[in-house]
């Protein structure tokens, strides 16, 4: 991969963002990995896609907002800089944005305005949680924050110069579909929601509905079906019981992150992970 651009970051804060495991990640990627086609199906914030800057990547994620901020930056970058330079730091504002998603006026959106939205939405609530309820609706709170910096035009113009001078496909559906298509020619990183230590921490917010134990056993049969074809992955989640019984067959490797999203503070702090993959 040609030298890195340091301003292709991720422009959203996203829960369990990678930037706190990267070097752990790095270290465990194939020693081909040039020679592969990245794909990512939860591409979330896109912490990995970013450090990396492949020169051909799938990208997929099942959230069709955040899809269409990709591809908002990739392809109307100034009108959504002009966007988001409307938006006002108050609360008022804040739940009259936020309460579009149960309009009908949303359905009138553009899809500019929309990626203006989620981006709004994420620097100005509370934690910049990404997160939605079972109906779909974003519904983290108002955060406060003196100077949030609604408008990072460099990170912006950087991301948007990345997707265009690469071959990035960006898809939106369920992750099956876009590693059904795959040959031996790709490496897949998986990121999924995490499966929860305990019931007290679970957050299952990105995706309506959630996702569950029938979730992670289905990700893992999927796993199997890419080992079988010789298709090298490796996968992020949570240290679980049901994780490590689920992939016991493969390299498992532990290691700390911090993580902030328990809304009891005491429980902030350390906690094992589990990065698996199917190769030496």
């Amino acid at each position: 991969m040609a030298k890195s651009n340091k301003l292709v970051a991720p422009f959203l804060k996203w829960v369990g963002g990678k930037r706190q495991i990267m070097s752990s990640i790095v270290d465990l990627l194939p020693k081909n990995i040039k020679d592969l086609e990245y794909v990512e199906p939860f591409i979330g914030g896109g912490a990995v896609l970013f450090h990396l800057q492949p020169k051909n990547a799938v990208i997929n994620d099942f959230n069709k907002e955040l899809i269409n901020v990709y591809e908002v930056i990739r392809n109307n970058l100034a009108e959504l800089i002009e966007d988001l330079k409307k938006h006002e730091n108050n609360a008022e504002y804040f739940y009259q944005i936020r309460g579009l998603d149960r309009t009908e006026e949303f359905n009138n959106l553009t899809s500019i305005q929309r990626a203006s939205r989620v981006i709004f939405l994420n620097k100005t609530c509370f934690n910049g949680l990404y997160r939605v309820n079972n109906a779909g609706e974003f519904n983290a709170p108002f955060g406060r924050y003196k100077n949030p910096n609604i408008v990072n035009e460099p990170t912006l113009k950087a991301v948007s110069k990345y997707l265009n001078s690469n071959n990035i496909i960006l898809k939106s559906g369920d992750y099956a579909e876009t590693l059904g298509t795959l040959n031996e020619g790709s490496f897949v990183y998986l990121d999924p929601p995490y499966h929860p230590i305990s019931e007290s921490s679970n957050f299952t917010g990105y995706v309506q509905g959630g996702w569950g134990a029938l979730d992670q056993i289905r990700l893992r049969e999927t796993c199997d079906q890419l080992n079988a074809k010789g298709i090298k992955f490796l996968l992020s989640n949570s240290s679980a019981p049901l994780i490590i019984d689920q992939y016991n067959d493969y390299n498992i490797t532990t290691v700390k992150a911090n993580r902030a999203i328990n809304s009891n503070g005491a429980d902030r702090g350390e906690v094992d992970e589990v990065l698996i993959r199917n190769y030496e």
